[in-house]
């Protein structure tokens, strides 16, 4: 059914895409003829017949989960299935102990998930809060007395408009749909947060004779989720609600998200470890039924060893992991809303960023202001400050950066000896705009700024060598070599020019700008944030590959990419994403660094083939552009500066400027897989050479190895022990490189690591059995009374209790780090103090009344030293063994 809505949305979205392109190569009386409108708009029954074929200017909110459905979510993995159903056979077989330790196990797990996990994103309800103002609409009102009926303005909800509704449009409003725009003046939209354009874009009602292939890219359609910066212009709806650009992304926002490789790395490990478990326990039954006798025991023993084989407190460790690094991440001014992302964060190998807002500070600044030699020059930035100052129309962000730059230089009060007399206001089709001042001394001159190729066809002279020449053929061409170095630099380029007592002042005109004097030049960027480089880098080293993805030109993003240390040899524009097939496009990112000019959707793309490909991708956006691509990653990540929508996408949100706060959570994420992964692999390894110890032991001993309850108890104050795991120190050279989930590896440790502890079990069995029982108790086994059997079983059973927890234990200390423990490596102090009260605990419970309880009594003091000999040897071994499973495979953890 979700690939049924998914195809149909898709296809939905195709029409509409269709529809904008098909209108931008029509002129506005024939758009206006084939919906059925007029410039006087539509009458009430129009406007129903409209929204019912159409749809309603609405997007589609999404769907919350309720708490109950939460609250289950959070219960629901493999191993709490697997320990409901032993806790359901063992209330059948009345085994009351078995149950309270699993259920509380089970309990605490699920509840530590479901707290730290209650508040989940409201991606498409934001992007629908996002819309609700008001329109102005052209309409038509039945007249009152039947007379015909009248066109007016009027202010409409939003979700009202329906597709043919004429719109008037003015500075500060939001688009309020798709629209195809029929009459403009000076129109400039702000649809950074849909392309990542940096600059503002200006808006036409012509119609384009080559027709985009990317609906963003006409110049005559303006998008919802876009605001007008200046200017005005009456437009025509095309689209609404969940057919526009902003409604499209909402949709893909409410599809399920793609597993992460967080998510599909646990579940193959929690499989393998369920079917081992699967096949062992069968084994278990039928050895101890057919030696022993006794079915119901050996059943009851079967189950205890289930419990013991499901490493129950792995729910409870890896949201323990995941909580602890989330509030770790939260001293350091990250958010992190969705917990799964940050063991993503640390797994992540390639990081895809959106350039805009993430990389770059969101804003123009004056780069350089240089003669026409390329050299600095303050006389330059003196009269562009009194240009900008000056002029009374919107101040664009290269006035308002001309402006600052020139108070940090000491120019504040330069006005102060210049009055203003006349100006000749920017428009668009000159693409320059003059002020003139006068000094003190009555001097008058004409102050132009500019496009450069305006400027020079405006400009007679030029100052060439610091004297005043006129402008040559070669002179032009230098100027014009000079500022597309500069463009191909990524910087825009103005000019400058002056004329000195230009005309009688009140006689000003667009005609007065000519025969003026050539000056210099502006340069603006948008330039990198301070950390940016620092970051790339330093990812760099810790195995992550950086890729920009964004919809701004190429010349800009190839400048930002070479400040911030990123190859820029190849980039590959979103002309050239559209025409490539999905095995294409996995081939080509591989490759390809930079992107430039890309759709949101196509950013989406080029993350999905990325994780195609094997890698675990992380999105870093800023825009309403980059929620798709931040859906479709392996984990998303917002900025400071972003628009609330890409933080309501976002996994993990940097709340500071600055980005070294990446490194921080990569390394987070690495610590979080290190310890679960320990976890995981010194509890499976533990189990296998358990198991193969009770097989063993089952085949030969007259008796059970250890009873039921034992083996819970023996799990219960283990798992304990592991409790502080989260908190444990990781290597800093395991920290490097990028790790993923591999179920295999985990199999080749239990197969390396798990028969050293039976070895040692083993020996034990034949040192209990042959030695220190019969010491004891006053003979063998076979020779003994009844009563003296159940004395040697209870010794025995209280010797390998003890053994067992011993060499569990410390293999914490002996497995976490593939250096020599204690001496290379430390575990927190965590570890040490948990492991030790274990092993405590455990020792002396023998002695206790617990001991009587649990049917063991206390071990001789002749136990001890076989006790110590054993563990000693258990520890040597297991750290050759380790060394020599490092060779082989590469890697301990």
């Amino acid at each position: 059914m979700a690939k049924t809505d998914a195809r149909a949305g898709t296809a939905r979205t195709t029409r509409v895409q269709r529809r904008l392109l098909q209108a931008t190569g029509k002129e506005p009386d024939i758009l206006l003829i084939q919906y059925d409108t007029t410039y006087n708009g539509f009458d009430p029954e129009k406007v129903d017949d409209m929204r019912d074929e159409y749809g309603k200017n609405a997007i589609t909110r999404q769907k919350k989960d309720s708490t109950l459905k939460r609250l289950l979510e959070a219960f629901v993995n493999p191993f709490t299935v697997v320990l409901f159903i032993l806790t359901i056979i063992s209330l059948f077989t009345d085994d009351l102990p078995a149950v309270i330790i699993v259920l509380s196990m089970v309990t605490v797990s699920g509840l530590l998930r479901f707290v730290q996990e209650f508040r989940s994103g409201k991606s498409a309800e934001r992007l629908s809060e996002m819309v609700e103002t008001t329109v102005a609409v052209q309409r038509r009102t039945e007249a009152a007395g039947g007379y015909a009926s009248e066109s007016m303005r009027a202010e409409i909800p939003l979700d009202e408009l329906v597709v043919g509704d004429i719109v008037h449009l003015a500075a500060g409003d939001m688009i309020p749909a798709d629209v195809r725009i029929l009459q403009a003046k000076d129109l400039f939209v702000n649809q950074a947060s849909l392309t990542g354009e940096s600059e503002h874009v200006e808006k036409f009602a012509a119609l384009l004779e080559d027709r985009p292939k990317n609906p963003l890219d006409a110049n005559n359609l303006a998008f919802m989720g876009s605001d007008v910066v200046s200017g005005s212009a009456v437009a025509l709806v095309l689209a609404v609600g969940d057919d526009t650009v902003l409604g499209g992304l909402a949709q893909q926002l409410q599809m399920k998200k793609a597993p992460t490789s967080f998510e599909i790395g646990v579940g193959k490990v929690s499989w393998v470890l369920i079917r081992f478990m699967l096949i062992m326990v069968p084994v278990v039954l039928f050895v101890n039924g057919f030696t022993k006798g006794d079915w119901v025991q050996a059943f009851l023993f079967a189950l205890s060893v289930a419990v013991g084989l499901t490493p129950e407190m792995l729910p409870m460790i890896v949201s323990a992991n995941l909580a602890k690094g989330a509030v770790s991440m939260a001293k350091k001014q990250v958010i992190v809303k969705d917990l799964n992302a940050i063991q993503n964060f640390g797994a992540m190998d390639v990081l895809c960023t959106d350039k805009t807002g993430t990389i770059t500070q969101d804003r123009v600044i004056l780069e350089y202001h240089l003669d026409v030699h390329g050299n600095e020059d303050a006389r330059v930035l003196r009269h562009a400050f009194l240009n900008s100052y000056y002029q009374t129309g919107l101040k664009n962000l290269m006035d308002l950066s001309i402006i600052a730059y020139a108070r940090e230089q000491g120019m504040s009060d330069l006005w102060e000896g210049y009055q203003k007399v006349d100006e000749i206001p920017f428009d668009f089709n000159r693409r320059r705009m003059s002020v003139v001042v006068a000094n003190a001394d009555g001097k008058t001159q004409l102050i132009t700024k500019g496009a450069i190729e305006e400027m020079l066809g405006i400009s007679t002279y030029v100052e060439y060598d610091g004297r005043v020449e006129p402008i040559t053929d070669a002179i032009r061409a230098e100027v014009l070599e000079t500022c597309r170095g500069y463009n191909g630099d990524g910087m825009r380029v103005l000019g400058v020019a002056q004329k000195t007592n230009p005309a009688p002042v009140g006689t000003f005109s667009v005609a007065d700008e000519r025969d003026m004097v050539l000056i210099g030049y502006l340069t603006f960027l948008d330039p990198p944030k301070d950390s940016a480089e620092e970051a790339i880098a330093t990812l760099h080293k810790y195995g992550v590959d950086v890729k920009v993805l964004t919809g701004d030109n190429d010349a800009v993003t190839r400048s930002v990419c070479k400040q911030v240390g990123l190859p820029t040899g190849h980039i590959l524009l979103g002309a050239d994403v559209e025409e490539m097939t999905e095995a294409q496009l996995k081939a080509a990112v591989e490759n390809t660094n930079v992107f430039a000019k890309l759709s949101p959707q196509q950013k989406a793309r080029i993350v999905t083939a990325l994780r195609a490909n094997g890698h675990t991708v992380g999105y870093m956006g800023d825009g309403i552009n980059d929620t798709a691509a931040m859906h479709a990653a392996d984990v998303g990540i917002s900025v400071d500066t972003a628009v609330d929508i890409a933080k309501e996408s976002a996994n993990i949100i940097l709340m500071e400027k600055d980005l070294m706060a990446l490194e921080e959570g990569v390394v987070e994420g690495r610590k979080i897989y290190a310890n679960i992964i320990k976890y995981i692999k010194m509890t499976a390894s533990s189990n296998f050479g358990n198991m193969l110890s009770v097989l063993a032991a089952s085949a030969f001993l007259p008796f059970l190895p250890m009873l039921p309850i034992q083996i819970l108890v023996l799990n219960l104050i283990y798992d304990i022990s592991c409790i502080a795991i989260p908190w444990d120190n990781v290597d800093a050279d395991y920290l490097r490189h990028p790790r993923s989930w591999d179920a295999s590896s985990i199999v080749n440790f239990m197969l390396w690591i798990g028969p050293t502890s039976s070895i040692f079990d083993i020996t034990t069995y034949l040192l209990m059995f042959l030695y220190v029982c019969p010491a004891v108790v006053g003979g063998a086994y076979g020779t003994l009374s009844p009563e003296g059997q159940a004395a040697f079983t209870m010794l025995f059973h209280a010797g390998w209790f003890v053994e067992s927890l011993w060499s569990q234990t410390l293999v914490i200390h002996m497995i976490r780090t593939p250096k020599i423990p204690f001496i290379q490596s430390r575990a927190a102090w965590q570890i040490t103090l948990c492991t030790t009260l274990g092993i405590l605990i455990g020792t002396v419970i023998p002695y206790t009344f617990l001991g009587d309880m649990l049917s063991m009594r206390p071990m001789p003091g002749l136990y001890f030293p076989v006790l110590l000999a054993t563990v000693l040897c258990y520890m040597l071994l297991v750290t050759v063994i380790k060394k020599l499973f490092v060779k082989r495979y590469g890697t301990l953890l």
